[in-house]
């Protein structure tokens, strides 16, 4: 069956939409939480500083070592949140786990540096 998409989520005001800071961040460490069968603890590099966001990627990434390195896109000023004893200090950004589909990761199309925001 293809995929269809869903529908537009409704309107929000650029405002808001500004409040939410998206950044670059190069992962470098991934490590199991003990306890956990979903999540993984990525530490990022923002270039001013480095955070510990937790993701629930760990079925899905049979190599979770192979994202060290990579740059993607995380959310960083949410709330710190504490899940399976970790604090998360953010959110990473994937496609399609929304929609069903195995995510993949938002990364730039070339090196930016860490910490240049999305916008």
């Amino acid at each position: 069956m293809p995929f269809v998409p869903a529908p537009p989520k409704p309107p929000i005001s650029l405002a808001l939409l500004s409040s939410v800071d998206i950044r670059v961040g190069t992962i470098e460490a991934v490590r199991e939480v003990p306890g956990s069968k979903k999540l993984l603890a990525l530490t990022a590099s923002f270039g001013d500083h480095k955070r510990t966001i937790l993701s629930a990627m760990r079925s899905e990434r049979p190599m979770p070592e192979a994202l060290v390195g990579r740059q993607t896109l995380f959310v960083i000023n949410l709330e710190p949140k504490a899940m399976a004893g970790v604090v998360s200090e953010g959110m990473v950004l994937d496609l399609g786990y929304a929609d069903g589909l195995l995510p993949a990761l938002a990364f730039p199309e070339r090196p930016i540096p860490d910490g240049a925001r999305a916008g």
